[in-house]
């Protein structure tokens, strides 16, 4: 399991993103070198955990329960054959482009070491916006938004990060699964409770220990309201 690339992006402004500002970091690319790594404080006040790397709409992106994406090169290969064009690291906007690891696959509060020093926590999946749909300039088969396509296929979300032990990470770097939760709640299952399946979310909260803040209370609204 490798580190392919370390991603980072700087704002711009765009015409199809949902900010306030107007702007974007969601244009990321390989960064050559070490890039250090580090919690970048409170959700809604923090930005991305990964230095050089711009965060612009901290309402959903950015702060300590989601301060790093990560995205599987299987996955961006799958969807170059499904769209038939090239995708480079980084593409999907995701800071750390991974081989051989099974990103959507982890479980909620599974830890990993990248490298020697950095140590971090899966606390959920990507919910695609309007930014990553612009970005992409993809509107999908059938004129079916690029938004719900994304949602419904099967190469998943890629998953979310908290930082627990900082540092220095760089291309080529090893990826370890150094431990995991006793629950089964996948990067992958929370995604379906979380977009496709709303109906799945009370089993999720055994994760709630672990889960990014946003997805954490969409679960805990949907059981309150629906359950017992």
């Amino acid at each position: 399991m490798t580190l392919l690339s370390v991603n980072a992006g700087r704002a711009k402004a765009v015409d199809y993103t949902d900010s306030a500002s107007g702007r974007t970091g969601i244009d990321k690319r390989p960064v050559d070198g070490p890039v250090r790594i580090e919690s970048p404080g409170a959700t809604g006040v923090g930005a991305s955990g990964v230095a050089g790397d711009d965060v612009c709409d901290l309402r959903f992106h950015g702060g300590a329960d989601r301060a790093v994406y990560a995205f599987a090169r299987e996955d961006l290969d799958r969807w170059e054959r499904e769209l038939g064009r090239q995708l480079a690291n980084g593409a999907f906007g995701e800071n750390l482009t991974t081989s051989g690891l099974d990103v959507n696959g982890a479980l909620i509060g599974e830890h990993w070491r990248i490298g020697e020093d950095v140590v971090v926590e899966v606390t959920g999946g990507r919910i695609p916006c309007r930014t990553f749909q612009g970005h992409l300039e993809e509107q999908g088969v059938d004129a079916q938004g690029w938004v719900r396509r994304f949602t419904q296929a099967e190469a998943g979300p890629g998953a979310l990060l908290r930082v627990i032990e900082p540092g220095e990470v760089r291309a080529g770097d090893p990826v370890t699964v150094v431990s995991r939760p006793d629950h089964a709640v996948t990067v992958a299952f929370l995604h379906r409770a979380a977009t496709t399946e709303r109906g799945l979310l009370p089993e999720t909260l055994v994760a709630a220990e672990w889960m990014e803040s946003g997805l954490l209370a969409l679960a805990r609204q949907y059981a309150d309201k629906y359950s017992g």
